[in-house]
């Protein structure tokens, strides 16, 4: 009799095997002559090898799908293992969906410039998104950049900003620097966790699948296979700027995002995200996006606030 020995990377085993390690079971059905026990993160298999590999074919496809859709559910497994081999999302509405998130959420582009935003990184390796706060900048970035790793488009994520406060003194916050910079980072941070399982997020931290880091840490790294996004670029200077879009390395996709009206850098000094917004413009590959009020998808005052604002910054 044939052992194959298949061990769950990354994935909770839980999770997996669903309660009572029902999924198991109902796979054990299709495969009633093969003898299959599942511990800890290890599923062994006796039997024939031509049933052996059908069973790590289609236990290859299950581990697929869960990977992408964070769930496994009885009709899943079901389709699964009667197809004929080939997950495909075929509908039009499927394809609008760039990441599954956790508990099934369908993360998508959401207004008509957030769309472009997709289309343009498929096209181009180095996007500028640029708009006031609220305009989902950040969190289509991070959806392009959870996608991109979920298809092994990339290796790693990037994410940084320049530790520039608003109006307030990093220096007299306690702790390290990661700890006096990681309430900067929370919107990166609450972007992935609607993405990502807690604790596959943090394996991925743990692990620098996933890094988070000032800007100042880039300097002198080549970022190869890597989905970098710069939250905040209106805060760079122009050697910062100049310093991290030289970063970019083989196979890499950058997104700058950006609110030329939240500028918190000293009044004298010229915002590194103004400077390549017109350096920039006219190279192949680099493409730019700016949106506005119309995309804002916060609360609906938030749109009234940026159309004042802007009123009284034109007067």
């Amino acid at each position: 009799m044939n052992e194959r020995i298949i061990e769950l990377t990354e994935i909770n085993p839980k999770d997996f095997f669903g309660a009572q390690n029902s999924n198991i079971e109902q796979l054990k059905k299709y495969f009633p002559k093969l003898k299959v026990v599942a511990r800890g993160s290890k599923i062994k298999i006796y039997g024939e090898k031509e049933l052996l590999d059908e069973f790590e074919k289609r236990l290859k496809m299950l581990i697929q799908h869960f990977n992408r859709y964070n769930k496994l559910d009885e009709n899943s497994i079901e389709r699964l293992l009667t197809s004929n081999g080939n997950e495909s999302s075929s509908s039009k509405a499927a394809s609008d969906v760039l990441v599954h998130g956790v508990s099934g959420k369908l993360i998508k582009a959401q207004t008509a410039n957030q769309r472009k935003m997709v289309e343009m990184m498929k096209k181009n390796d180095m996007l500028f998104a640029v708009g006031p706060a609220g305009t989902g900048k950040t969190y289509t970035a991070v959806a392009l950049a959870v996608k991109a790793l979920k298809e092994k488009e990339v290796r790693k994520i990037i994410l940084t900003r320049p530790a520039v406060e608003s109006g307030e003194n990093l220096g007299f916050l306690p702790g390290d620097l990661k700890e006096k910079l990681d309430p900067y980072m929370q919107p990166l941070y609450d972007a992935l966790r609607d993405m990502i399982p807690y604790e596959k997020l943090d394996s991925y931290i743990e692990s620098g699948v996933i890094q988070i880091a000032p800007l100042a840490f880039m300097r002198g790294r080549t970022l190869d296979n890597a989905f970098v996004i710069l939250d905040e670029a209106q805060n760079t200077t122009h050697s910062q700027m100049k310093m991290f879009l030289t970063r970019m390395g083989k196979n890499a996709k950058f997104v700058i995002n950006g609110d030329p009206g939240q500028i918190d850098l000293p009044r004298k000094q010229v915002s590194g995200l103004k400077e390549s917004l017109l350096a920039l413009k006219d190279i192949k590959g680099i493409a730019m996006i700016y949106l506005d009020d119309k995309d804002v998808i916060r609360h609906r005052l938030v749109k009234e606030v940026i159309a004042a604002y802007k009123s009284i910054e034109t007067e």
